[in-house]
């Protein structure tokens, strides 16, 4: 699976970004994972096809909504109310099994290349 994230950039604090992640083909477990300097990789939101139903970490519940476009083949996170935390390079994954958002990375094998927020 092929996945290009877009959407990244910068944003004033409270400010809002929706990135787009598009994909080849679509997989049972699809996340949005984000990354800082010296952090882990943290699990922001998954979507999964059995069920449908969203989950988010807690920290950008309220704030960011996951929804899939299946005839774009295109998984957008919509981020409202940001905040300087939420600076990170954002990545797209998709993997075999059904997930929820406290899937690790280790049980994905397509990532995209990442896309850079920065909340000032």
């Amino acid at each position: 699976v092929q996945l290009v994230e877009s959407g990244g950039g910068l944003v004033q604090t409270g400010g809002s970004l929706t990135l787009s992640c598009t994909y080849s083909e679509e997989s049972n477990c699809m996340m949005w994972f984000r990354h800082t300097a010296g952090e882990e990789r943290e699990g922001v939101a998954a979507i999964s096809t059995t069920g449908r139903n969203p989950t988010y970490v807690d920290s950008v519940k309220g704030r960011f909504t996951l929804s899939q476009d299946d005839a774009k083949n295109t998984l957008y996170l919509h981020m409202n109310s940001l905040k300087p935390e939420d600076t990170a390079m954002y990545y797209c994954a998709a993997a075999s099994p059904p997930c929820t958002v406290v899937a690790v990375p280790g049980v994905f094998n397509s990532w995209g290349q990442g896309t850079q927020v920065t909340v000032s």
